[in-house]
């Protein structure tokens, strides 16, 4: 039989016996499974035990675990300043109920808590109900037998803690349910199968679901009286049917379920499922209800996060989650480097590693990062790990190898067709995930941070090719630490998922209805005033007594609107003065008792553009940028803002010294502000008025001026923008993160588009024709009129056309459809006209190239082009 089974044949005799007694009572003199005196040897730990765990046996046995070192041993102690340190021991735990005596050899150093582990084993006494008592003092779990003064051939009594009798009733289904298990494993009759799903039904559907300490304690007792052992006992039984029966009843602690398990109890099931995991990995690491215990365990302790001292883990200190976590991702690891190899998904296997891995990570940072001793230096003496600890660097050194081979074969393949690559991308899914998951554990170990940079350096093609076919779901932010490894394109990929995605459903889109005359003051009214969740499927925008509609009019209106909301006439933003397309907020904007109200209806209309991906062709100076980001600025970030500002500065910052100690220049820390035609003194610090600029203090004074124009005097102006900025993303607070992801000239190409003039070549590349063939006479002519225009006269052209006045970075082949030249049965002398919808153009049969080009000049008048299209 396998492990498991001898464990469990061990309890056996016993099982149908637990009551409200204490099972310390139990473990008497009349337990044959231990009669006479019960010798446990704890072995010293050896120094290899710090081998890869990825080695271990398949089998789960806990050999691993008995030769653990204490937390107060270290790795690279070595053998002889261990047996200088510390002396072996042997000594009695009575039992102070009577029964049996267990003699325990152990280290001086070893701590109360193996002890209490060895009792656990030995007895099934689980740790929380056993008490050591030595000379009237009970001992602590983190002391040593050294700090107990615990010598050779002492005595100490074993008492136990009284199991709660708040919950009579519970003990009472549980204690039937373990009977009834007993009797199955015992040959008796099949009927006991349903006895034993409903009791765990009954014991489920009992939890208290309002009191969290209630449902606590009442969980709790199905630890207690052994259940989770005898369900196991159960599904490893050769009885027909038993297995059947456990797996079932195992399965209703895995499934939330309105009815028995709830997701606000299901949580508090960590200790049980965690239980389950450790007995059933005993059997096999590959069975199907295994691998779902596994799966479930790592869903709750994603919803944990933090396992060392939670009520989850019985307040568990640091050292024991440690050692508790750590062979589940073990593991898993294993199981992902031998996924690399092969062409199966990855994608549970890697979501369960990182799940148990960030408890696991956490517990490590308190253990060893609350001694200041982050990050961790393994060749250090003076620190004293836990064996895990060292394991762990080494599943992160094969990791990180494996990883490295995988994406140097990625940019291999990365050279040949798209159909190879397609196949292939199922199985590069998981490899940011991974990268992600060494990042973190990177953090753990001195020098680890720099071998992940070295490899995703080594690898950018393959970083960045991951990062564009990432998905919405992923957690991002850790590549932001890395943003000088990613292109432009992978950074859009990312702040791009932060936004909804566009409906096509009509039902879900917010619907507008814009007079072109009130263009500002109603889309304000529709967009400012709209719940956010409103404006995240969509918009549908249609301008009153026009016939167009439909995405090419939405493309208009985006353009029309952040044109007049970045007029300086309207005193919200000022443009910088070398650069006009270049806005910051005006510090004067409060002329409109409703400029706030606007700052949040502009954040709202930009992110809306961002995400519908039209260029409006606007774009932000550096210091507003900043901000928004929540960055810092300095002197050289208002460079294009206020260039005289900037240059009167630099020349403080250059002046003699001797100069400025003169009071040559007679400034004070004071700054003179002109609003509405009059003029006030605004002090840059408290008693700025007395306080004289000299050389001492010139870089102060620039800081402060700087500050206060740039940031003090927009700060609410800001916060306005950034929160209707944030209103629109999927996760309102990744605001910050949106613009931190990014370079500056990044947001440029997405809000503005393309600097460059349009390529006529590219515009015929990207062009199709119905009815027309390429060489048709009204097609060349086309084509030469077009390369007659001028500059300004090609962009009205094409918005005329598509309502695109600001091509993608990318060219014509940015834009999400091709365009298209249709031939209308209409009159030769009839003005072409356009679906911008579908960027068609439709354009008659002309009897000459002079009738077609005055047709085109007409249409590429800047007041003419508007809506002159159908939709």
């Amino acid at each position: 039989m396998s492990h498991i089974g001898t464990t469990i044949d061990c309890v056996h005799p016993r099982l149908d016996r637990i009551s409200s007694k204490r099972k310390l009572d139990e473990y008497g003199a009349g337990d044959d499974d231990y009669s006479g005196l019960v010798f446990v040897r704890m072995k010293k730990d050896e120094l290899d035990a710090v081998n890869s765990s990825l080695g271990r046996n398949d089998t789960g046995e806990d050999s691993d675990v008995e030769t653990r070192v204490s937390d107060a041993q270290s790795l690279s102690c070595s053998s002889s300043s261990i047996e200088s340190s510390s002396r072996s021991l042997h000594f009695f735990v009575r039992n102070m109920s009577g029964g049996n005596t267990i003699v325990i050899h152990a280290n001086s150093e070893d701590s109360v808590e193996s002890v209490h582990e060895q009792i656990r084993k030995m007895t099934g006494i689980p740790i929380i109900e056993q008490r050591l008592i030595y000379r009237g003092k009970q001992l602590q779990c983190e002391q040593t037998l050294a700090d107990c003064s615990i010598q050779n051939d002492a005595g100490l009594q074993l008492v136990g803690r009284m199991r709660s009798t708040e919950f009579p009733r519970t003990w009472q289904v549980v204690n039937d349910l373990v009977s009834s298990i007993c009797r199955l494993c015992g040959g008796e009759s099949h009927r006991s199968t349903r006895i034993v799903k409903s009791r765990v039904k009954e014991f489920l559907k009992m939890t208290p679901r309002e009191d969290n300490d209630m449902s606590f304690g009442h969980l709790q007792i199905f630890m207690s009286a052994g259940a989770p052992t005898a369900l196991v006992m159960l599904y490893v039984s050769p009885i027909r049917g038993n297995k059947e029966c456990a797996e079932e009843s195992i399965q209703l602690f895995l499934d939330q379920n309105f009815e028995f398990l709830p997701k606000a109890v299901h949580t508090q099931c960590v200790p049980i499922v965690l239980e389950f995991c450790k007995l059933l990995s005993r059997t096999s690491h590959d069975t199907p209800l295994y691998i779902s215990c596994r799966s479930t365990l790592g869903t709750l302790l994603e919803n944990i996060e933090v396992a060392h001292g939670s009520r989850y883990f019985n307040y568990a200190k640091a050292s024991l989650v440690i050692r508790e976590l750590f062979p589940f991702v073990s593991e898993l690891a294993r199981k992902v480097i031998m996924g690399l190899d092969s062409t199966s998904s990855l994608l549970g296997v890697a979501r369960d590693f990182a799940a148990f891995l960030l408890p696991l990570r956490r517990a490590i940072e308190h253990q060893v990062g609350g001694e200041g001793h982050l990050p961790i230096c393994l060749n250090d003496i003076r620190p004293c790990y836990v064996v895990e600890i060292g394991s762990l660097h080494v599943i992160f050194l094969e990791l990180l190898e494996k990883i490295d081979e995988c994406l140097k074969k990625m940019e291999i393949m990365l050279g040949k067709s798209a159909g190879e690559i397609s196949t292939q991308r199922l199985l590069w899914a998981e490899y940011l995930s991974i990268l992600k998951e060494l990042n973190s554990i990177s953090k753990l170990y001195e020098g680890a941070e720099e071998k992940v940079l070295s490899v995703m350096r080594s690898r950018r093609v393959a970083f960045n090719a991951l990062i564009k076919s990432s998905k919405r779901s992923d957690d991002h932010r850790w590549i932001l630490e890395h943003k000088d490894l990613t292109d432009f394109e992978s950074r859009r990929h990312l702040v791009m998922m932060m936004l909804p995605d566009v409906k096509d459903e009509y039902e879900e889109l917010h619907e507008m209805l814009i007079d072109r005359s009130q263009l500002l003051a109603e889309s304000f009214e529709y967009i400012a005033h709209a719940e956010p969740d409103n404006l995240h499927g969509g918009l549908f925008m249609e301008f009153k007594n026009e016939e167009a509609t439909g995405p090419g009019v939405l493309r208009e209106w985006f353009c029309l609107v952040c044109q007049a909301i970045f007029n300086p006439q309207n005193a919200l933003f000022l443009p910088c003065p070398n650069d006009n397309r270049r806005f910051f907020p005006n510090p004067a904007s409060n002329v409109d008792p409703l400029h706030l109200d606007y700052f949040g209806f502009c954040g709202r209309v930009i992110a809306l553009a961002l995400m519908h991906k039209v260029q409006v062709g606007i774009v932000f100076d550096r210091v507003f940028f900043l901000q928004l980001a929540g960055d810092l600025v300095s002197l050289e970030d208002v460079q294009d803002a206020d260039p005289c500002l900037y240059m009167s500065c630099k020349r403080i910052l250059e002046m003699d010294a001797d100069f400025l100690d003169s009071d040559g220049l007679g400034l004070t820390f004071v700054r003179e502000v002109e609003e509405l035609g009059s003029r006030r003194s605004v002090e840059l610090c408290p008693g700025g008025r007395n306080i004289v600029l000299n050389s001492k203090n010139r870089e102060e004074y620039v800081n402060l001026l700087i500050q206060d124009r740039f940031v003090t005097s927009i700060s609410k102006q800001v916060a306005h923008f950034a929160q209707g900025f944030a209103d629109i993303l999927c996760n309102s607070t990744l605001q910050q993160f949106f613009f931190r992801s990014l370079e500056l000239e990044d947001l440029d190409r997405m809000l503005h588009g393309s600097d460059k003039a349009i390529c006529i070549k590219d515009w015929k590349a990207h062009t199709e024709y119905n009815g027309y063939k390429e060489t048709d006479h009204q097609i060349c002519w086309f084509w030469k009129i077009v390369e007659g225009l001028s500059v300004e006269q090609r962009r009205v052209l094409l918005f005329f056309w598509t309502s695109v006045k600001y091509l993608p970075v990318e060219g014509f082949g940015g834009l999400q459809s091709r365009l298209y030249i249709y031939k209308t049965s209409e009159a030769r002398d009839r003005l072409p006209s356009s679906h911008t919808c579908f960027y068609r153009l439709c354009l008659p049969c002309y009897s000459s190239q002079a009738k077609m080009q005055d047709c085109l000049q007409i249409i590429t008048q800047e007041h003419l082009s508007c809506s002159f299209g159908l939709w």
